[in-house]
């Protein structure tokens, strides 16, 4: 597991107030290791790809901020031309405004595709080692279905590990 990655699974461990014995067996099994990313190949049609990908969510959202505007700028007028206060507006209609637009950027934007460095260290370990890649994230799995490597949901595994263990012990 890259550091990265071990530091925020530690940090989330912590946070859910997980036993110490648990920690110190994870610290034990887990090999954190950084991923080598000076020579791990990547083919080039996967880079194209990513490109593609991160062009098409930009210019969405380049749609999503421009929808935003219009859609704050025309109730802001309906309500001033009520005679509104500018306050009242500012409350109403630019919070929401701002709290909608961060919304549909999000999910236009990081939903589905590699959105840190911790990502794609994943990835790229997985690549280099020949290992599969258990998460959550809905782009590691997508990118690692595009990088051929093996894939299991981080729901679905504990389950496997139980049944693994079984046959272990």
């Amino acid at each position: 597991m890259p550091p990265i990655t071990y530091k925020e699974f530690s940090e989330y461990m912590a946070r859910y107030e997980c036993p110490r014995e648990i920690m110190v067996k994870a610290d034990t099994w887990i090999v954190k290791k950084s991923p080598n990313r000076y020579d791990t190949k990547i083919p080039s049609e996967i880079f194209y790809e990513y490109v593609q990908d991160m062009r098409d969510r930009m210019n969405k959202g380049m749609r999503i901020s421009e929808n935003a505007i219009w859609e704050a700028a025309v109730q802001s007028l309906v309500m001033m031309s009520r005679g509104e206060k500018k306050a009242q507006i500012e409350n109403e209609i630019v919070g929401k405004a701002i709290a909608d637009f961060r919304k549909r950027y999000r999910q236009a934007l990081r939903k589905g595709t590699l959105d840190s460095a911790p990502d794609l260290d994943v990835l790229l370990l997985a690549k280099e080692l020949g290992a599969g890649v258990v998460a959550a994230d809905e782009g590691i799995k997508i990118w690692a279905e595009r990088l051929g490597l093996r894939f299991l949901s981080a729901k679905s595994f504990p389950k496997m590990m139980n049944e693994y263990l079984k046959y272990y012990e």
